[in-house]
């Protein structure tokens, strides 16, 4: 167990004219589950890095205790003793090939006798739930399954202090709460202290202990008896109706007893579907279940078998680069979008490849500020939030106005303000362009509004969801 003390915390990203926290101070005691909360950039991964000792900190500008040592007095090696992260992105922590060699190596590198290793590695992998992952390649993975292996290894380190940040921006909703379950029982059993930030507030009341929010540079620790208005947003909603879409003779894209495989894995049993033009899709299903690879598919970046139209004509009889500028793929993950180095080059360049000419100069800055990323032209992409590098990437893909529009989890890492004010965006984009967009979605909290028809993948069936 370990109590946690900010002390006068200051931090300021070099280059950086104003600093990012300022003048911090806060206790968090050991044994408990603290939820930390903010708008994108505002500093929460910033503040679980200094926390990890993976950003520097001068003795001026405060300090960080663990039961009242100083986190600096510990070397390198006992620090991952005490305090463990997870990223926001799994990819940027994994080294190894598959998930039980990225396991083993976490544990060599905490010097963990080797004859202990392999009873470690089974029971992280059991308590996280994904003991049929073990053999898995890590590239082959879904993102949910990513942020699940990432959280397995959180598990196997056995570390005093649990930082995870957005652990479940890609898992889907039944996992995440056997998850959240899980991070209970670490706490009320295994003595652990956890700091988590997310967006999306879903299940938290009853289990945190504490929530604290960052807001212009502070922390602040809000009352209990203000939780019901912060968490109000992120209660279940009414189910809403649903009907399929009417059959039609030519639909943005016909599928016709397509299957899919990941290996020697079945994804998709023969199915026939249609996607309608100038419609707005969502497809959900459990983490693992083919989403992704679908999209894939539908971009030609997977194989299948069985036939996809794309506005009549089969897609494999299309000329690459002209279907790629009719079909474009947002990817999970916005890093590997991006070609450039600073945010007015990517911008540059996806004006000079877009389609239409609907977002003018004018257009775009009005876009970035209704964002909040106006004044970061010259910022280095990376160096920018995750939330604020998805809000980038969607802007530069809704530039390159491409008739149709495949998102893939376009809110992961988003707070509820981004949510509802990139939903605007895309109305009204979506009403100028006549853009079709299909969207992969675990967060449904504001997202709803946009959507028409809403597809179900799961145990190998891609279904309509239909209720009145």
């Amino acid at each position: 167990m370990a109590s946690i003390a900010l002390n006068n915390l200051t931090y300021t990203y070099p280059q950086a004219s104003t600093p990012i926290l300022d003048r911090v101070t806060l206790s968090l005691p050991s044994q408990s589950f603290v939820l930390l909360t903010g708008p994108s950039g505002t500093g929460k991964s910033t503040l679980l890095q200094l926390i990890a000792g993976l950003l520097p900190l001068a003795p001026a500008h405060g300090s960080i205790t663990f039961d009242g040592q100083s986190l600096a007095a510990n070397a390198t090696n006992q620090r991952t003793q005490r305090v463990a992260m997870m990223f926001q992105n799994p990819n940027q922590q994994f080294a190894m090939d598959t998930v039980e060699n990225e396991l083993i190596f976490a544990l060599e590198n905490l010097q963990v006798p080797r004859d202990q290793i392999p009873a470690r590695l089974l029971s992280a992998l059991d308590f996280v739930g994904i003991q049929n992952l073990q053999s898995r390649l890590l590239n082959h993975l879904s993102g949910g399954e990513k942020q699940k292996v990432a959280l397995a290894i959180i598990v196997a380190m056995d570390s005093d202090v649990i930082l995870l940040d957005e652990p479940f921006a890609s898992v889907d909703p039944t996992a995440r709460a056997v998850l959240l379950d899980r991070l209970v029982e670490l706490r009320d059993q295994h003595g652990k202290t956890i700091i988590l930030a997310d967006h999306d507030l879903t299940g938290y009341e009853q289990l945190v202990d504490q929530v604290v929010q960052i807001k212009d540079q502070h922390l602040q620790l809000i009352d209990r008896t203000a939780w019901s208005e912060l968490f109000a947003a992120f209660t279940e909603q009414p189910q809403r109706s649903w009907s399929a879409p009417q059959y039609i003779e030519r639909p943005c894209f016909q599928l016709d007893h397509v299957t899919l495989q990941a290996g020697d894995r079945q994804l998709l049993v023969p199915t026939t579907r249609q996607l309608l033009a100038q419609h707005n899709t969502l497809i959900t299903g459990p983490n693992g279940s083919g989403k992704s690879t679908l999209f894939e598919a539908l971009v030609r970046l997977h194989p299948y078998t069985g036939e996809i139209r794309y506005e009549g004509t089969p897609i494999n009889k299309l000329k690459r680069k002209r279907y790629a500028r009719h079909v474009a793929l947002l990817f999970q993950d916005a890093e590997t979008q991006f070609l450039n180095i600073t945010v007015a080059e990517e911008l540059a360049q996806s004006k000079r490849y877009a389609y239409g000419d609907y977002f003018t100069a004018d257009r775009i800055q009005t876009s970035l500020a209704q964002l909040n990323l106006s004044g970061r032209d010259e910022q280095v992409i990376y160096t920018l939030s995750e939330g604020q590098k998805k809000k980038l990437q969607i802007l530069l893909m809704l530039i390159m106005q491409s008739p149709v529009l495949l998102m893939d989890e376009p809110l992961k890492g988003l707070d509820l303000h981004s949510i509802n004010a990139l939903v605007a965006l895309l109305q009204t984009t979506q009403a100028a362009t006549k853009q079709t967009l299909i969207i992969i979605s675990h967060q449904l909290t504001g997202l709803m509004p946009l959507i028409d028809y809403q597809l179900h993948f799961e145990n190998h069936h891609l279904d309509w969801v239909v209720q009145s």
